[in-house]
């Protein structure tokens, strides 16, 4: 395994590699190879950009069709037929079918950029500048997103002043508290010190918090705050959109309907870089380019993401996943919570996280070394990383997710032996 010219010349930022060391070389469904030929399970799933599995072969040749015509890759936001058959895909599969009524902005490829681009314009739209976001929430790693973060580990690494954003208690943390009413109180007392902010951005699944899932009540209850109180609702649905949480947007098990959402990771069909923002039409305020982004118009991407939305919808992807999850919560809660009772499961549709927070903090860590030795692919998430995260694609064979699973069981037996 050759590391040299990535540990002599690439920056110490990296991450991920430190936790999976090895050179990877190819992936197809939820397998990937590295360099000396071992093969790994994929539960990690790029951090959920590739939810209809590595080179997915109905994506994968629809976009090596438009790329083999010397179409044209590199657009802006000049108008293309990509761009076109995206957006009438995205209107009539995905949002008309649900009585939602959105336009769509592409801003720079990554989610981080989405949400500068929400923030911006929720701030244009009301004039006013405070955003409400949960403690446990990751948002992005942009100076204005990362505002909006709340891990520490994060925000320190800034050295700069993350303003206008102010931190609420999320609904799991202090028992007994109505966090509404405690919204509604910081923007009713005039000795609260908090501006009303011009929206509440919110994950409903807070996936990097440690797998959080919001409850449908209080989904409906921060819905009503923000039309009561003339305040956007944006909804951050970059890692659990796209059917992560068995439906194509999470918030629909709410019955509720966000004035903003923003989306990358799988809306680009197979990794390719894509993020979207949704938001109602008299939201549009912006001007002509006042937010932009050199890269805002990947063609591939929009063939990558119409594809996307086709195979989910032939493939009846959504109630695929809400049947796998199944398989990983009963599975989990027979084979794996009875080895030890102060473990927690939580999860939805197919992302799941252990909590082993209650028997020690760094034992997740240990599992997710170990998980690797093993030849599987899962990471960390939650305070301290304290939480397995189990996150499969969505199109993973039951074998494999079976056998995954299994190696998950042996990992946590073997290391719980010593508790």
């Amino acid at each position: 395994m050759k590391t040299e010219a990535f540990e002599k010349y690439e920056s110490s930022v990296r991450s991920y590699c430190r936790h999976f060391p090895t050179v990877f070389t190819t992936a197809k469904g939820s397998i990937i190879k590295d360099e000396e030929g071992n093969e790994y399970i994929d539960f990690f799933c790029g951090a959920g950009a590739v939810n209809y599995g590595h080179n997915n072969e109905y994506i994968k040749a629809k976009t090596l069709e438009y790329f083999s015509t010397d179409g044209i890759i590199h657009a802006l936001d000049m108008y293309t037929v990509p761009k076109r058959e995206f957006i009438e895909t995205l209107e009539t599969k995905i949002l008309e079918p649900r009585g939602f009524d959105y336009r769509i902005q592409f801003p720079g490829p990554t989610g981080t950029n989405a949400v500068e681009a929400a923030l911006k314009l929720a701030r244009k739209y009301t004039g006013r500048r405070n955003i409400f976001a949960f403690m446990g929430c990751f948002h992005g790693m942009t100076l204005g997103a990362l505002s909006a973060t709340s891990e520490m580990f994060a925000r320190n690494g800034a050295i700069a002043s993350l303003t206008d954003c102010t931190h609420i208690p999320a609904p799991y943390m202090v028992e007994g508290l109505d966090v509404v009413k405690y919204m509604q109180m910081l923007i009713d007392d005039d000795h609260s010190a908090t501006d009303k902010p011009a929206a509440v951005i919110m994950e409903t699944v807070q996936a990097e918090g440690g797998i959080r899932v919001f409850d449908v009540e209080f989904l409906k209850a921060v819905r009503e705050f923000c039309t009561k109180n003339d305040i956007l609702m944006i909804v951050d649905d970059i890692q659990i959109g796209c059917c992560r949480s068995g439906s194509f947007f999470s918030f629909e098990r709410a019955g509720i309907q966000p004035d903003i959402v923003v989306m990358s990771k799988s809306i680009g069909g197979i990794g390719m870089p894509m993020s979207i923002v949704l938001h109602k039409p008299e939201i549009d305020v912006w001007k002509p380019g006042e937010h932009n982004g050199t890269f805002r118009g990947n063609q591939l991407s929009f063939v990558a993401g119409k594809a996307a939305i086709e195979y989910l919808l032939e493939n009846n992807v959504e109630a695929e996943t809400k049947r796998k999850g199944d398989i990983v919560k009963n599975f989990v809660e027979k084979e794996i919570l009875p080895l030890n009772d102060k473990l927690e499961l939580r999860g939805i549709g197919l992302m799941w996280g252990i909590d082993c927070s209650k028997i020690d903090s760094a034992l997740a860590s240990k599992l997710s070394d170990l998980c690797f030795t093993k030849n599987l692919i899962c990471e960390v998430a939650g305070r301290n990383g304290s939480v397995l995260k189990i996150m499969p694609a969505l199109v993973i064979e039951d074998e494999l997710l079976l056998k995954g699973l299994n190696i998950v069981k042996e990992a946590f037996k073997e290391i719980l032996a010593d508790y």
